[in-house]
């Protein structure tokens, strides 16, 4: 292996370090180009609602934990 290509791939491999640490920092919000709200961090893609749509399921949060605790055997977690 060449010594540029060793430079590359070390750079790379630093690249790829910082972009994993950037996206371990944890949820984030924002106001998406209409208006929505967008919270990043959960997983590949950003999960957007509207307004009256994120205070609906905030409002059935004690409905999700019941059914969360429920169906445990069943559900997956994320690693």
């Amino acid at each position: 292996m060449s010594d540029d290509m060793k430079a590359e791939l070390e750079r790379l491999r630093k690249e790829n370090e910082a972009l994993k640490k950037g996206a371990s920092q944890g949820v984030r919000m924002k106001v998406s180009e209409k208006g929505a709200l967008s919270v990043y961090g959960m997983g590949r893609f950003p999960v957007t609602l509207y307004k009256e749509q994120w205070l609906k399921l905030l409002n059935m949060s004690d409905d999700i934990r019941a059914f969360i605790t429920e169906n445990e055997a069943r559900l997956k977690a994320k690693d």
